[in-house]
């Protein structure tokens, strides 16, 4: 694909992302720790370092749910399709930052790489709210939930 092309579909998702923001209202309770500038900065991150393997559209790669010859698993969309949202946004941070084969232990085999030597803590975050930013409300709820049973088990 062509540069030109690339960056005008980024800046497309990067503003349907900004809209999907304030058309839930753009309140902390529906998406937390989000701001337009936030998901747009998320957007451009993504751009640059996700989705060469989870997709420009957040899809992932094809047969994501079987392992390959060496026990790899494909890249798992971030879409509402995926299973991103059925993990807390603290264990979803940690595998951006850290890996999943650091994250998930026990010999798990993973070709997610850590990002903490590449992004900030801040990037990492705007990323996630990015990828939030794109789900439907009834996911965004139910994520949200999550999470606060997540944080109500730590304490």
């Amino acid at each position: 694909m062509k540069p030109v092309f690339l960056v005008s579909a980024f800046a497309v998702i990067a503003v349907a992302a900004g809209s999907a923001f304030f058309a839930t209202g753009g309140n902390a309770s529906s998406l937390p720790h989000l701001s337009a500038e936030t998901v747009a900065m998320g957007a451009e991150i993504y751009a640059e370092n996700c989705a060469s393997c989870h997709g420009a559209a957040l899809e992932g790669e094809e047969n994501w749910r079987e392992r390959d010859a060496d026990g790899y698993l494909p890249a798992p969309p971030h879409d509402a399709s995926g299973h991103t949202w059925h993990h807390p946004t603290e264990q979803l941070f940690e595998i951006t930052k850290y890996g999943t084969e650091t994250v998930v232990g026990g010999g798990y085999r993973s070709n997610m790489a850590g990002f903490g030597d590449i992004l900030t803590d801040d990037e990492i975050r705007a990323v996630l709210a990015y990828i939030k930013s794109t789900w439907p409300d009834r996911i965004i709820e139910r994520h949200n939930e999550l999470d606060a049973a997540y944080k109500a088990s730590q304490q």
